[in-house]
């Protein structure tokens, strides 16, 4: 196999280990009725569940980034995956609710291993072409939670809730052994454009000093504060908004599943045509992705704020328009991940990436819990306006700080490249 062709082999295995992950993460919200009744459990408590996992999530974040930045990448994601079929299948024998929540609550342990995920692919495609790449990755999120939905409905009143879990269980452990046997370690920062002429890279190892560095960035400075807000709409909107169809709109079931099946296909459009964007942007000038960004967050609450004030009684109008806004929501994800690697060295992209979502997953927790307290106060609708269109509106002020400082960053990190291309080209000749 070709190094051309190996590279989307390595692209599919990710997609795929991506997709089951994600359908196994979601399965949860379509398995509710039966594990509560199951455990004779009421919401609050079943809310703690899905917390436990955030939280656990949250904190493995730095512990992934330091390890992926240390040791070999593809071995510790066959472990991520390992994990993910181990914990689910002990959630599968969970015999009370308080081994059931804690059970749960590990398997948040693999959900933080994209960032080294992201780095590995990176070293395998140039700066111009990784955001199509991220977008297509990130197409998993949405396909995943319609995956998990079809999962559950179909196979939850077959094999019960426990089967469905041994079943995603053991497509964890399989992937496990794909990954494992089948990809390679790349040599970190080999796609660097500044490596092309070289006949060997040398990998540069982890680097505390510059790990601080990260912090030093203008531009990652600001997307950090970005994501903590940024996730704010995504984690409202996916946690209220079937709440919302059947409350405040009057939707029936069949309306609710068709409008949401239509709304997160079309958003799942959004991830790679964001990324292709950017990558286009990219090429023309070094702040093209944050300004790309900044469009798609822009739009998003123009097209979001007109869709939540169409009556009640215009449903086809009402899911023309927020789909023309799922169009737009996801676009700012693949150049989020694109610019933190565009300013940051090979060694330490897993660490900053794990930062970037360390940091969103703090603002993902916050989220559900403040639109449910506007919402107690007067409508879902209200909340939903003032959280999604005020973050957006921010993250739009945000980008284009991005935009601003972001060329500094990125002549930085191309100058590093070349001084250490010129020094493995001196040390090869020697």
């Amino acid at each position: 196999m070709t190094q051309s062709k190996y590279r989307w082999f390595v692209v599919g295995v990710f997609f795929v280990f991506m997709l089951l992950h994600q359908t196994d993460r979601l399965l949860i919200g379509p398995l509710t009725t039966p594990i509560m009744a199951e455990f004779k459990i009421n919401r609050a408590q079943m809310g703690f569940v899905t917390s436990g996992a955030l939280l656990v999530n949250a904190i493995f974040y730095p512990v992934w980034g330091y390890l992926f930045d240390r040791y070999a990448r593809a071995k510790l994601l066959a472990l991520a995956s390992f994990l993910w079929g181990a914990t689910t299948w002990l959630s599968a024998i969970a015999p009370t609710y308080p081994a059931f929540v804690a059970s749960r609550a590990s398997t948040g342990v693999d959900d933080s291993s994209y960032p080294g995920l992201y780095s590995l692919v990176t070293d395998y495609f140039i700066p111009k072409v990784r955001g199509r790449v991220y977008g297509l990755l990130e197409l998993t999120a949405p396909l995943g939670f319609l995956l998990g939905t079809l999962l559950g409905l179909l196979l939850g009143g077959v094999i019960g809730w426990r089967g469905v879990f041994y079943f995603t269980g053991a497509l964890g452990m399989l992937v496990a052994v794909v990954i494992f046997f089948g990809v390679r370690e790349p040599v970190r920062g080999q796609s660097e454009p500044e490596m092309a002429d070289l006949a060997h890279v040398t990998t540069v190892k982890f680097d505390w000093n510059a790990a601080k560095g990260l912090f030093g960035k203008r531009s990652l400075q600001i997307l950090f504060i970005q994501g903590f807000f940024g996730v704010f709409p995504w984690n409202v909107i996916t946690y209220w908004f079937f709440n919302y169809l059947e409350t405040e709109r009057g939707y029936e079931q069949n309306a609710v599943f068709m409008t949401m099946v239509v709304a997160v296909l079309v958003l799942a459009i959004g991830y790679p045509l964001g990324g292709w964007l950017g990558d286009l942007a990219f090429k023309r000038t070094p702040r093209g992705r944050a300004l790309v960004a900044m469009t798609g967050v822009l739009m998003g609450a123009l097209l979001f704020f007109i869709t939540m004030n169409i009556p009640e009684q215009k449903q086809g109008l009402f899911l023309v328009m927020l789909a023309l806004s799922a169009l737009f929501i996801p676009i700012a994800a693949p150049n989020v991940v694109s610019t933190v690697y565009d300013v940051t060295l090979p060694e330490v992209r897993s660490t900053a990436l794990s930062v970037q979502y360390f940091i969103e997953s703090s603002g993902a927790a916050l989220a559900p819990g403040i639109a449910g307290l506007i919402a107690d106060q007067s409508t879902l609708k209200t909340a939903f306006l003032l959280i999604c269109i005020s973050t957006w509106l921010l993250c739009g002020l945000f980008f284009a700080l991005v935009a601003y400082f972001v060329p500094k960053d990125v002549d930085t990190l191309r100058g590093q490249m070349r001084r250490r291309a010129e020094e493995q080209a001196s040390q090869s000749g020697a």
